[in-house]
């Protein structure tokens, strides 16, 4: 029974960090080191988390049942079931215009994402830190984005899709805890509990989200994560030198 409940909370979880890992996307903009920007990107997780689980909670009221006809689509039958066919229909309708929102907003985010690695230098700059002149679009990001979600659509499904996801956003916020655990416990001048505790409960749960993935987005996961690995080998002579960043103006007492 822990188990079977263990498992449920992975799965909702890791639902959950699509909105999560879509905030990384202002992580790579020039306006970075202003607060509002961070404050934001916790706030759109903590709001969406809410509103997210008091949706679940009357859906649970309203179908109590844990199996559905169409997983992918529970939701749905929830709403047919509150509100006849009418409802059921206008909700697929209304999931599909959002659909169409929602991808073209992730579209364009990870163009941008690819920029600003590319800006940085972290990736090839003179490909993906190009800016279209005409259409001030990063071009290339984007059509080299719509090609792998074009190879996306027809190779895989879609829990193994959103588990790719989940596979990545786990292993990021798993360093963030590390990261913080590094600068505000290790290197810290004052030891206290919270800067130890904190990232350390962090990353365990994270760790444990990221287990709870299926082998084949783990397989998948890894090699792509290899690929990575090997690139910033052959950009940094096998780690013995540092990547070079670009410097970005700050422009923080504007």
């Amino acid at each position: 029974m822990v188990a079977m409940l263990l498992t449920a909370i992975s799965y909702g979880k890791m639902a959950n960090a699509y909105p999560s890992a879509g905030s990384a996307y202002t992580y790579v903009s020039r306006e970075i080191h202003r607060k509002n920007i961070l404050r934001a990107s916790v706030l759109v997780c903590l709001i969406t988390g809410v509103l997210a689980s008091i949706q679940v909670y009357f859906a649970q009221l309203i179908w109590p049942e844990t199996t559905f006809p169409d997983q992918d689509t529970a939701f749905c039958f929830v709403e047919g079931k509150a509100g006849g066919q009418w409802l059921f229909f206008s909700l697929n309708i209304a999931l599909l215009i959002a659909t169409i929102g929602s991808g073209s907003g992730a579209h364009l985010g990870a163009g941008r994402l690819l920029y600003g690695m590319g800006r940085d230098n972290a990736i090839p700059k003179k490909f993906f830190g190009v800016v279209n002149a005409r259409t001030q679009v990063t071009s290339n990001n984007i059509i080299l984005v719509g090609l792998f979600v074009l190879a996306g659509a027809f190779l895989l499904t879609y829990p193994l899709g959103a588990q790719l996801l989940n596979f990545g956003a786990m292993i990021a916020f798993m360093g963030v805890n590390a990261s913080s655990f590094i600068r505000y416990f290790i290197r810290g001048e004052k030891k206290s509990f919270l800067p130890f505790i904190l990232p350390l409960l962090g990353f365990l749960v994270c760790f444990y989200l990221w287990y709870s993935i299926d082998i084949k987005a783990k397989i998948v996961g890894l090699c792509w994560l290899s690929c990575g690995v090997a690139y910033g080998a052959w950009r940094t002579s096998w780690f013995r030198n540092p990547l070079m960043f670009a410097k970005l103006d700050n422009d923080e007492n504007d």
